[in-house]
């Protein structure tokens, strides 16, 4: 396709577009949905999408396929590096061409190879320092060009971990600004905190927008709505996440900052307190194994009103709840019971260590076998029924309780495997969060159900871009695009 056969493609969406037709989007490494989500609420048609992940495509279709997901084109996984646009609108029956079909083009690429957690991984397996540069996903957003020429999108979005920027010592969204730069789009990129648009969860991830020549417009980023002090060891991350952004960028744009004269940032408590309370665990550990991720209850009756965070989730647009929501799984760990039941808020796992070697001295001053050998079988089982055996100076940040007061940490993917980075801040529930809170955190309405177990629904949750953050973000390209964000941005200053 030559340049001016592009630029008329282009042309053509933006007439297209400023005639009042809605935007098209077709995310790549969709995942169960969240970013998704955020498009869809702010007026975008989720047309295409690619995941390779089963149990996230099927999440995919459950919560956006319409009334045949299940068994539809939308629930079956596809490889981005073995799939193609030209072939995703054929399965799709779409009856246009690839360059005509979509306007809008995300994706939220693999970060494993790009987090520092992640180049661990690859260096202990590879046995090499610099082998996490040799990981076939690194090379995805190469493969994410070849999208951009087949499609002709008018606006580019990508989303990653904000180790990005530091991979190998090169600066990975530089040369992709730079590439898109020469195919005919203006381009930019930041961090923006999941906790500064209203996600109960402090979370940094990196953005990057690509607006084409032909919208006359310049990239452009959501300001915050919330106000929250970053702690030291984000500001830490964020520090050597920078170090290979230069001065004189012309893509970097500044990191927002949230005014302190906004509301503060959205807690825990406020996100969680009117899901059901499961102490079942404790008493009949046998109902949480034969509950199902779709069984549901009731909300929970409060003395007081609910947060208007809570409202929020269970009134979402095409997401609303009335009763009561499903996903209340949570693990069975009954050696850790007694520690999350005493141990502080805000406390990690060398504290949650500490305790359970007091609880376990406790114990055996209570079966009188203080004078019992530590090599004794007797002493080393009921040891290892109440000590967790993770050495807490290689794992400082396994476990952590909820602060009821403050938003959450950051969750992860690895919650498919353990729960103990979210610790529930309720004590007299003693448990790690459930799928639904997880799913609280990270901004889904009570309405979104995801396929699969409950290790699959944690796993899926937790590689989600949260829906509130990517409603912040797809507001201002939804406005570029109709030709109204210079006039918004005007008003509100005025305002102002």
């Amino acid at each position: 396709m030559t340049s001016k056969e592009q630029q008329l493609i282009r042309r053509s969406k933006v007439a297209r577009l400023h005639s009042g037709a809605t935007p098209r989007a077709l995310e790549i490494c969709s995942g169960c949905g969240g970013l998704s989500l955020g498009l869809k609420t702010a007026g975008f048609e989720l047309t295409a999408h690619i995941e390779i992940d089963p149990e996230a495509a099927a999440s995919y279709a459950l919560n956006f396929g319409g009334d045949h997901a299940a068994d539809s084109e939308w629930a079956r996984p596809r490889d981005m590096e073995s799939s193609s646009a030209p072939q995703l609108v054929a399965d799709l029956e779409l009856g246009t061409s690839a360059s005509e079909s979509f306007d809008l083009l995300a994706a939220g690429l693999p970060c494993q190879a790009f987090a520092r957690i992640g180049r661990s991984k690859l260096r202990s397996v590879a046995g090499k320092e610099d082998a996490f540069q040799n990981d076939p996903r690194a090379a995805l957003y190469r493969r994410f060009i070849q999208y951009v020429e087949d499609t002709q999108p008018l606006v580019i979005l990508i989303e990653n971990v904000p180790d990005i920027l530091n991979y190998g010592g090169h600066n990975v969204p530089e040369e992709i600004c730079e590439t898109l730069g020469l195919a005919g789009y203006r381009t930019g990129y930041t961090i923006l905190n999941a906790a500064y648009f209203g996600v109960p969860q402090i979370r940094e991830r990196l953005f990057i927008v690509a607006i084409a020549n032909e919208l006359g417009e310049e990239p452009a980023f959501p300001e915050p709505i919330h106000f929250l002090d970053l702690p030291k060891g984000y500001e830490g991350s964020r520090r050597v996440a920078l170090k290979h952004v230069k001065e004189d960028s012309l893509h970097f744009h500044p990191i927002p900052v949230p005014h302190k004269r906004l509301k503060g940032a959205v807690c825990v408590k406020d996100a969680l307190e009117d899901l059901p309370r499961i102490k079942e665990h404790t008493t009949d550990p046998s109902v949480i194994r034969k509950r199902k991720l779709r069984d549901m209850l009731p909300y929970r009756k409060l003395e007081g009103s609910l947060s208007a965070y809570a409202t929020t989730m269970r009134t979402w647009p095409g997401f609303g709840t009335e009763d009561g929501t499903d996903s209340h799984l949570v693990r069975l760990t009954p050696r850790d019971f007694p520690i999350f039941a005493r141990l502080k808020h805000g406390a990690d796992y060398p504290q949650a260590r500490a305790l359970a070697e007091k609880l376990f001295e406790e114990e055996l001053i209570a079966r009188c076998m203080t004078s019992m050998h530590k090599n004794s079988n007797a002493y080393q089982e009921l040891r290892a029924s109440m000590v967790p055996p993770y050495d807490p100076d290689k794992f400082p940040n396994k476990w952590w309780k909820l602060d009821p007061s403050k938003p959450s940490r950051t969750l992860t993917a690895h919650m498919g495997k353990d729960t103990y980075s979210h610790i529930h801040y309720d004590s007299t529930q003693k448990r790690t969060v459930s799928v639904r809170e997880a799913a609280r955190l990270q901004s889904f309405p009570d309405g979104f159900t995801f396929a699969g177990a409950m290790n699959a629904a944690f796993r899926q949750i937790g590689n989600a871009v949260p829906p509130l953050l990517g409603l912040a973000v797809a507001k201002v390209l939804k406005d570029q695009l109709a030709g109204t964000f210079r006039e918004k941005e005007a008003a509100d200053r005025q305002v102002a």
